[in-house]
């Protein structure tokens, strides 16, 4: 508990909300500047009510034009003036005192709880980790390791961020309240189902395993919470039309207007394979090494990295537990020739001339 929430009879404490009070709203004169420098140096305690005060009120300015906060704030500030004009004493009287202080506690109450309904609540898992997610609405989000999401519940929203990594989301049916997953300009919305979203080598990648989902254009620059209303498409027909269960959506992490040369495609989509990170499997079924990389990245503790184009298109198969580089890199050693050069902090793959198999 806050010292000036504790103690709202102590006289330090009045005199700081008056201090406060004057100093937020106009310079000091001359005399009044002694009598505050001669207040701070009577007790160090002072200077720290007073900046507790002031922080207080500080932490809530963003919401200072929302009502009722502006009727509480203009009502504490016009009490201060009317004292300070009667002049006299330093202190207000202790019943404007009392309101003075309560109607700054209730502003940092109301910012406190405006700021936790507006604050996404973020879900996060570091290098090697996953971690599965119960939302209040019975819905679930598993997180791939190096993965952050965040989520925004509303009366009628159900607003989720991926910004950075790969989760599966299974969506507690209520046709009321959609349940929407933005990932760079994309947003995929839903009402009931499951479908995983991945960032990863400049795409956003959406897996669908069951039910339906719509995926729109989303606006990052004016309304980053909101979409454009306009629908994804693959071969002039909406994605959604055709993302069917067991289908993946590859899409630019940027709109197609941005990046003329990339258009969003649909490929088959093997549920199991695709959800084996979460049994701590990695499985790939002739992936470009770069993407085989990146996905492994998210479990190593020396991340690997592409030293050339060519090695980076590599097709590659198989079958790896997750952080398990070093059979990874043999893999490649012995099938492509690929040289792994290490350094102190990564290890540097590099194609070099297939072997030539045994005739």
């Amino acid at each position: 508990m806050s010292a000036f929430s504790s103690h709202v009879a102590d006289p330090a404490v009045e005199a700081a909300a008056v201090w406060a009070m004057r100093l937020a709203e106009s310079e000091l004169t001359a005399d009044q500047q002694s009598e505050f420098d001669a207040w701070l140096d009577a007790d160090p305690r002072h200077g720290e009510l007073l900046e507790e005060i002031m922080g207080a009120w500080r932490s809530v300015d963003r919401y200072a034009s929302a009502e009722p906060l502006t009727a509480l704030r203009q009502q504490a500030l016009a009490s201060a003036r009317r004292t300070m004009r009667r002049g006299g004493r330093s202190f207000l009287p202790r019943e404007l005192v009392g309101g003075l202080i309560a109607a700054t506690l209730l502003l940092a109450i109301a910012g406190g709880v405006l700021w936790a309904r507006l604050t996404p609540q973020t879900y996060e898992t570091g290098l090697g980790e996953r971690r599965v997610v119960a939302l209040k609405d019975g819905s679930k989000i598993s997180l791939d390791a190096d993965t952050v999401v965040k989520v925004r519940y509303s009366g009628d929203k159900r607003l989720l961020w991926l910004d950075r990594g790969r989760a599966k989301f299974d969506v507690a049916k209520d046709a009321l309240r959609p349940f929407s997953v933005s990932a760079a300009d994309k947003m995929v919305v839903a009402t009931g189902t499951a479908f995983s979203v991945e960032l990863i080598n400049a795409q956003v990648r959406v897996v669908l395993y069951e039910g339906h989902v719509a995926v729109l254009k989303r606006d990052v620059q004016t309304k980053p919470d909101a979409a454009r209303g306009t629908p994804v498409e693959v071969g002039g027909a909406p994605a959604e039309r055709l993302l069917t269960p067991g289908r993946e959506l590859i899409m630019p992490e940027r709109s197609p207007a941005q990046l003329a040369t990339q258009v969003a495609m649909l490929e088959p989509a093997d549920p199991e394979r695709s959800l084996s990170w979460e049994g701590g499997l990695l499985v790939f079924n002739d992936e470009p090494l770069s993407i085989v990389v990146q996905r492994m990245n998210r479990y190593a503790a020396k991340p690997l990295s592409i030293g050339d184009v060519a090695t980076g298109r590599l097709q590659i198969s198989g079958v790896f537990r997750a952080g398990d580089t070093q059979s990874l890199i043999q893999g490649l050693e012995v099938g492509f020739g690929v040289q792994a050069r290490s350094s102190g902090e990564r290890t540097t793959l590099h194609a070099g001339a297939v072997r030539a198999r045994p005739g």
